[in-house]
This record gives C-alpha cells, structure tokens and sequence, in this order.
C-alpha cells in the first residue's frame, strides 16, 4: 500500500512553475506518456472519457507558437484590441517549455451527462497531471490565456463546434526550487461539518 504521507506532500507542495522558471533541458516523452496515462484514469461519469490532448515539443512548439500568435493578431486586429506585447509573448512562451499539452473537453455525442460534469472531469484530468508532474520533480502549469476562448482555434486542437479547448498545460525542468510558501485560506473558512 502507498503512504499517505507522499499524497499529502505531493498534493500540499504543488506549484505552478511558469515557462520562465524552466531550464533549457527536455523532458522525456516517456515520463510525458506516464504524466498522461495518470491523465486518463480521472474519474468520468458513465466513462464518457471527455478530454483530447494534443502534445507539441521539439518544432512541433514552433508551429504552435506560429498557430496562436498569428490566430490572435488575426482576430484581435479585427476586434480592434491588438497588442503587440501579447502576440510576442504567443510567439516566444512555448518555445521556453519542454512539451505543451492541450487540453480539450469532447463532448459526448449523446450528451449522456451535462456539461459541467465533462467540463469536471477534464479538470479532474489536469490535477492529475499536476501531481504527476509534482512527483517527477518537473515544473508546471495550466493557463487559459491567449487563444484558448477564440473559437477558431478549436478545429486546429482536433475540437468541434460543441466541443471546449481549456487551454494548455506546460512542462519543463524547473530552474529553482520547487519550494514555494503558499497562500491558502484555511480550510476552516471554507468547511462546515455537519455531524447531527
């Protein structure tokens, strides 16, 4: 049986580490194939299995920097809301990480179960590669900024109209340590019992 006490540290100590905080060292893909087996096995209600994930390393990061920095100007000029800054940052970002996962919610063609709970367990998904990246000692994080709302990025993620792209999930080797204090509410504020 596994100790507690490991899921406990791993689950308290968890940080997002940021592409900035990475060393310029690759990850293997098969610690990244073993990050997402733990993905997978999220719960899911009637094994509906709703996430797609897309991975981009070596040039394949390049493409999806070309992809999402030409996407947002695109749309952003149209919009009249274009920044120069933020198509930079689309272009440069994924080339500081090893590997850059996507992450999508599918729908269930039958629709078997509402939305929030696929939404859920793609959530549920991400957690669990937060703590496997956690356990392998790798810097992480999930962001949704950038393109994740536009809805022309779907069909490049392999989504659909009724599907949800939620954005992506960078890894790399952490270039400080991993000890980071956190700020939590206590969980007194936020639990209530009820015990009659």
């Amino acid at each position: 049986m596994s100790n507690p006490e490991d899921l406990n540290r791993f689950i308290r100590t968890r940080r997002s580490l940021y592409p900035k905080q990475y060393a310029e060292e690759r990850v293997s893909d098969e610690i990244i194939n073993e990050i997402l087996e733990n993905a997978i096995w999220a719960p899911t209600h009637k094994l509906t299995q709703p996430w797609k994930f897309k991975v981009f390393t070596g040039d394949g990061r390049k493409v999806l920097a070309d992809f999402q920095s030409e996407l947002y100007r695109e749309v952003s000029l149209e919009k009249g809301v274009y920044k120069e800054e933020n198509f930079q940052k689309l272009k440069e970002k994924p080339l500081m990480a090893s590997h850059i996962i996507s992450i999508g919610m599918v729908r269930d063609e039958k629709e078997r179960v509402p939305e929030i709970e696929e939404i859920s367990a793609v959530a549920c998904a991400v957690q669990n590669i937060y703590l496997s990246v956690s356990a392998y000692g790798l810097g992480g994080y999930w962001g949704t900024g950038g393109i994740t709302y536009f809805e022309e990025a779907k069909s490049f993620f392999g989504l659909e109209e009724k599907d949800r792209f939620m954005g992506f999930f960078y890894i790399g080797v952490p270039n400080i340590q991993r000890e980071i204090p956190a700020r939590r509410i206590p969980k007194g504020d936020k639990v209530t019992w009820v015990e009659n």
